[in-house]
């Protein structure tokens, strides 16, 4: 980065009296020493991370270290490179203090120690968002900033005291925030960090126990609020650092996440985990919708999930009839009680296929004492797996299960079902059962899930078994080794016994440890999404199931969520309060906030949007639009369409627009093409609804339409056929 040698300010002529030297000299002066100081830290972190890259790797805890450090400088080395200067949001002067504190992405310090940035996330910076006339927070006065290319286009200043007016351009306070609102959108969610409004960041330093809930409607700011709450409390909260969980976020679909994406490393956060629903089971991938509500009702109960546990159950009873055990020195009885006692032994928790092993080492206890004598461990051990009776009757007893074939059982074998789920009906039985047992819906990714947490993976309990027979085969030669390199140095008389040197070395069991070349041994790649969290962020929230919020309550055994959502845009109905839900599905601290400002949505298009939701839901939290956009919602036909938009497109250069509704319609660069589930969460510039009446009936078509609806910042066109 070179010196800054032109202003940071590059503002249109329409602005030019913002260009008075008396309202940004200070600031170009602290720029200049910004951009000292980011070329010198750039600098320094590179070549420390060129260091740690050199050292040697380590081993355990010191590698773990090592990593994690590399992790560290690699974020942050990414984040000042791309930002530069605009690192700094603005700048906030305290009642009592002439000088200005300047806030930004990151800390930053000179190199002596004069702090030129404060973190966004640190307690200090809370009054740059959350300062109002009515309660300053001990401000005078706060400067924002919006950056276009790396250079300053506008800024605009808000004033709390009479003393605040002096250097600063006094501007109608939210004039220009307001008018920023209605900006060109792109295929990425904006930076919006320097103007998160105070409603918005009292929720985003919330503090992180139990659930906070965060209600809202469109265009309230939920998702700004849920992903700046991410990398808010991975910095301030060390219970949820990466090495204690972290955090996962869960998006409603694949088109939000792409839309979001860019916004965690934005913040400095590359290691918050996100995914939708479907890609915590391997079979979500190419699952299929439920074709029959009844039975996506069936199955969307926290009840079914639980009937997993009495699945497994099953095939974890002991044999009750005794038996004869054959071992290389004689017979021993293993009698019914015998087979209680090791099946006890599994610890609590444990995966049921892992627990397997467990049951064997107690089984080859009771005989082993059974037996008597003095014979080695491993070689009773050995010895028992030879016997084909008691081994297959333990894989009848406690087999190796597959969660796929325990789930697709209750879908084929009505008997076991009935078992599993005494509380379904006959009629119930019979719609859950399906000649592909396997066929995949997305209501029995829970079930799926429920079933693999509960089992673990059989394939690891292999693996685990293959790994230790590679292992004690290892041992054995390197013992052997040893053996003959001690007799070889004793015969030439070296160290004899002076109890040092190398005989005295290679007797440890350290040594012949140390001598086990582990690198043998395969290890599967890890599951990034199996858990346990620290923190879940679930955006769009209403829709999950009861079912599925045990997929993610699995993950967190702490509880400790932020949830974001909206009652009304629930497609298939949410009569009950956000704390009946949830505590029905299992939560137990739970705290509502709520957001009922409407950054996004003009006025123009809410007047219209407010009663085709209230005509299906009455009492639906509709939120206040601050903003009118001037351009009244357009009725047209269906035949209008493409000169619709070839109008649009000839008068803007910039922004994205979305046809919802039409899936015969091909997306280009700037026009995207969805289906009134798949725009919920984004945000377009221009929509046109087509045929809005064919998206339904009911509470899921009025859901849809609104959804689709509110989904513009600027325009919204609505095209009928008729």
């Amino acid at each position: 980065m070179s010196p800054l040698t032109t202003s940071a300010f590059d503002l249109p002529d329409r602005l030019a009296p913002k260009a008075d030297p008396a309202l940004i000299a200070r600031d170009e002066q602290h720029f200049a020493a910004i951009t000292e100081s980011l070329e010198q830290s750039i600098s320094e972190l590179t070549d420390r991370l060129d260091a740690e890259r050199r050292a040697p790797g380590g081993t355990g805890r010191q590698a773990m270290d090592r990593d994690a450090e590399i992790h560290r400088l690699t974020a942050r080395l990414r984040t000042l490179r791309r930002f530069g200067l605009d690192l700094c949001l603005g700048h906030m002067v305290g009642a009592d203090s002439p000088e200005p504190v300047y806030v930004g992405r990151l800390g930053l310090t000179d190199s002596t120690g004069r702090r030129l940035l404060l973190d966004w996330r640190s307690p200090a910076a809370e009054p740059f968002f959350a300062a109002t006339h009515a309660n300053p927070m001990g401000l005078a006065s706060r400067r924002r900033y919006r950056w276009t290319g790396g250079r300053i286009s506008d800024y605009w200043d808000e004033v709390f005291t009479a003393d605040g007016l002096e250097g600063h351009a006094a501007l109608d306070d939210q004039s220009a925030f307001i008018a920023g609102l209605g900006g060109n959108r792109s295929e990425r969610m904006r930076d919006v960090l320097a103007t998160i409004q105070a409603d918005q960041d009292a929720i985003i330093r919330a503090g992180s126990r139990g659930a906070l809930v965060v209600d809202g409607g469109p265009g309230t700011g939920k998702t700004v609020v849920a992903l700046h709450r991410s990398a808010y409390l991975l910095h301030s909260d060390p219970r949820l650092g990466h090495r204690r969980g972290g955090v996962l976020f869960v998006g409603p679909h694949r088109p939000y996440l792409a839309y979001v994406s860019d916004v965690l490393p934005s913040l400095g956060e590359e290691g918050v985990q996100t995914c939708i629903l479907r890609d915590l089971v391997a079979e979500g991938a190419g699952a299929a919708i439920e074709t029959d509500p009844d039975v996506a009702l069936l199955k969307s109960s926290a009840d079914m999930v639980k009937a997993i546990e009495k699945a497994v159950r099953f095939y974890e009873e002991p044999p009750t009839e005794g038996m004869t055990v054959t071992t290389s020195w004689s017979d021993v009885w293993l009698s019914a009680d015998d087979w209680a006692e090791a099946f006890e032994a599994a610890e609590p928790g444990t995966p049921h296929n892992e627990a397997r092993d467990q049951i064997w080492e107690e089984l080859v206890t009771i005989l082993r004492d059974k037996h008597g004598g003095d014979i080695p461990p491993d070689l009773f051990r050995r010895s028992l797996l030879h016997d084909k009776e008691l081994v297959s009757t333990l894989d009848r007893a406690w087999p190796l299960l597959e969660a796929a074939d325990l789930v697709s059982d209750l879908w084929s074998v009505p008997a076991y079902l009935r078992m599993c789920a005494p509380w379904l009906g006959p009629d119930d039985v019979r719609k859950l059962q399906r000649a592909d047992a396997q066929a995949w819906t997305v209501s029995d990714l829970p079930l799926l899930d429920a079933a693999r947490q509960r089992l673990g993976d059989p394939e690891a309990a292999r693996r685990k078994r293959r790994h230790e027979a590679v292992l004690a085969a290892q041992r054995e030669h390197m013992a052997q080794v040893v053996d003959n390199l001690i007799q070889a140095a004793s015969d030439s008389g070296a160290d004899g016994d002076d109890g040092e040197g190398l005989v005295t070395m290679l007797r440890g069991q350290d040594a012949k440890v140390s001598l086990v070349d582990e690198s043998e041994l395969l290890t599967a790649d890890p599951d990034l999404l199996a858990g346990p969290f620290a923190h879940i962020v679930v955006d769009e929230a209403q829709e999950l199931t009861d079912a599925e919020w045990q997929m993610l309550l699995l993950r967190c055994p702490s509880r400790s969520f932020t949830i974001v959502g909206d009652r009304a845009q629930a497609r298939h109905g949410f009569t009950e309060s956000w704390r009946e839900r949830l505590e029905r599905t299992g939560f137990d601290r739970i705290d509502v906030a709520s957001l009922s400002v409407n950054y996004r949505t003009p006025e123009e298009i809410m007047v219209e949007a407010a009663p085709v939701i209230r005509a299906a839901l009455p009492d639906a939290n509709v939120p206040t639009s601050i903003r009118s956009g001037g351009v009244p919602v357009v009725h047209g036909s269906v035949a209008d369409l493409e000169s619709v938009l070839g109008a649009w497109l000839a008068a803007h250069d910039d922004g994205i627009a979305c046809i919802i509704g039409d899936p015969a319609f091909r997306a280009t660069p700037r026009v995207r093409s969805l289906t009134p589930e798949l725009s919920k969460g984004l945000e377009f510039d221009l929509v046109v609804l087509v045929d809005p009446e064919t998206f339904g009936e009911g509470i899921e078509g009025a859901v849809d339409r609104y959804v689709a609806m509110t989904r513009a910042t600027r325009q919204l066109v609505i095209l009928t056929s008729s």
